[in-house]
């Protein structure tokens, strides 16, 4: 709901915290603090509750985790719940977001189609100074940035697109009442996990579908299954799951096998690969050898495994050798892989083109088609950008954040992001991130991180409460040695060797560098946990009274 009420600086509106966003992180956060007493408002650009799942109603849409642990861990939500996929679609968990709000009652101190749009600590008053998009301001204490990794969409500037009298759609922004492509001719560029999941659905209904490919999507079969109404047995070992996700590196309750690939006989690394690929998910990478993405020798082997049994798929030779080269083009796992059910064999029908933009460039946009360097026109109805994002610190820059300095952070990382222990940045004191630059983020499972981090922010702002702090603050030390940290961390895997938006470099002019820790969930833990509990690396302020 929002709030009536036109808040100025003379006479703002003021809480505890201020939350960014209404997905996991921010219901999770909102759901905890407000039992504490903690007086909270959540601010949310979009129409409802779910973050990423109410943004993307894209064809195809779906999550690539387990629903075993992909969900938040309040009883109260899971025991009148249950999946009827083991990989859910973002029409399901649009569902479970509303059975969230039936059971949490979330939406009571949620604003929508509220876009924050500046936010500046003031010292003096040791609060934040809020400013959305309608001129409303709000003060609090506490700035919970709660926007995820996706919320900044990348469009490439096309020459022409302008003139283009066809239909062009970004995956991020797809029409509520969907797109009918019987009998039209379209094209979707990009084959990240967006592009996997439209040229799916994409092949079965359009007249023609041309996909424009960069670089090959190394996905792995999906596994679905349909599951049963009755799952009293899985709720009894929730609690066990939820309970053990946060022991494995990743979140997901998969943990690698504690020896390195080579060491392994064939046969036996053979049979761990198979059985793995049986389970499909990303049971190949997560479940493989420790060494599998630090050791590029061990690397090629699984590629090569995954090759073999990929191939076979597609029947065309052309497009077999771009889909699914011999010599890949990077390490199998360095880039956000995708899950899929029948993406590869949708090349196979004769309605389906492959366009290699390594050898061909798309050079303008027609009114009614697409020329690319080869002197091919492509005529077409529909275009989709599956372009992705400026991923992990494009959605805190969205903000209009800006130092005690008055610096933007848009400026203040023109050069790279630095953070402290993934969770808050030098110049923003009281301010926390979730799911954002320098955590596990985008290599664990959301909610796992999310609301790992989300108990420990909690625990910080009980005890400034507790001990009369007014705010505390990352120093430039600290945050410089954490980000070197998380840069050597990086520098040990095969990460760097993709140019991906794990490393930022799917944006033109971003600085190339690693946004998440690489050293899995346990050891993040640990190092924030020790950090946290004598505010090392951070300058507090207390006061006997807070204003």
């Amino acid at each position: 709901m929002a709030d009536s009420t036109h808040h100025t600086d003379s006479h703002p509106a003021r809480y505890d915290a201020v939350i960014v966003g209404a997905g996991f992180s921010g219901i999770f956060l909102l759901y905890h603090l407000r039992k504490l007493g903690f007086s909270c408002r959540i601010y949310e650009a979009g129409d409802d509750i779910g973050g990423t799942w109410e943004q993307h109603t894209y064809p195809g849409v779906r999550v690539d985790c387990e629903n075993w642990v992909y969900q938040l861990s309040m009883p109260e939500v899971w025991e009148d719940w249950s999946w009827s996929e083991l990989y859910p679609s973002g029409q399901e968990l649009r569902r479970y977001f509303a059975h969230i709000e039936k059971k949490l009652d979330i939406k009571k101190d949620v604003e929508f189609q509220t876009k924050v749009v500046n936010a500046q600590f003031d010292r003096e008053k040791s609060r934040w100074r809020i400013e959305t998009q309608d001129g409303r301001v709000t003060e609090s204490q506490f700035l919970l940035a709660c926007v995820g990794i996706a919320a900044k969409r990348y469009t490439p500037d096309f020459p022409g697109a302008e003139h283009f009298q066809g239909a062009i759609y970004h995956s991020a922004r797809w029409p509520r009442e969907g797109v009918n492509v019987g009998g039209k001719k379209v094209a979707v560029i990009g084959t990240g996990s967006t592009g996997v999941q439209i040229i799916q659905e994409w092949a079965r209904e359009a007249d023609t579908l041309t996909v424009f490919q960069r670089t090959p999507n190394l996905a792995l079969p999906m596994r679905q299954l349909q599951l049963p109404r009755e799952q009293d047995f899985m709720k009894t070992v929730y609690p066990h799951i939820f309970r053990d996700r946060e022991t494995t590196s990743t979140g997901t309750g998969v943990e690698s096998v504690p020896k390195r690939t080579c060491e392994a006989p064939p046969e036996e690394r053979e049979a761990l690969y198979e059985a793995n690929w049986r389970k499909g998910g990303f049971h190949l990478i997560l479940g493989g050898y420790f060494d599998s993405l630090l050791d590029p020798q061990a690397n090629r082997l699984m590629y090569d495994f995954w090759a073999r049994k990929t191939r076979p798929r597609i029947h065309d030779p052309k497009k077999r050798d771009l889909l699914v080269p011999l010599e890949p083009l990077h390490p199998f796992g360095a880039k956000r892989g995708s899950l899929e059910v029948d993406y590869f064999e949708a090349f196979n029908q004769p309605n389906v083109h492959l366009v290699n933009l390594r050898e061909e460039h798309i050079v303008e946009f027609k009114s009614h088609g697409i020329v690319t360097s080869s002197g091919a026109y492509h005529e077409l109805d529909a275009v989709v950008f599956a372009t992705g994002f400026d991923g992990v610190t494009g959605s805190l820059i969205n903000m209009g954040l800006c130092n005690t300095e008055g610096k933007s952070l848009e400026e203040e990382w023109k050069d790279g992001a630095t953070t402290y222990l993934g969770l808050t940045i030098s110049g923003y004191p009281n301010m926390f991130h979730m799911y954002g630059v320098h955590g596990p983020t985008a290599l664990s499972n959301g909610p796992t991180g999310i609301e790992m981090q989300g108990r420990m922010i909690i625990d910080v702002i009980q005890r400034m409460r507790a001990n009369r702090l007014s705010s505390i603050e990352a120093t430039p030390e600290a945050a410089d040695t954490w980000t070197k940290r998380v840069e050597k961390i990086s520098n040990a895997t095969l990460f760097p060797q993709a140019d991906s938006w794990y490393m930022g470099a799917n944006i033109p002019g971003k600085k190339r560098q690693m946004l998440n820790f690489c050293g899995g969930i346990p050891a993040y833990e640990q190092a924030c946990t020790q950090a946290l509990s004598n505010w090392e690396g951070f300058t507090i302020v207390q006061r006997a009274h807070l204003s």
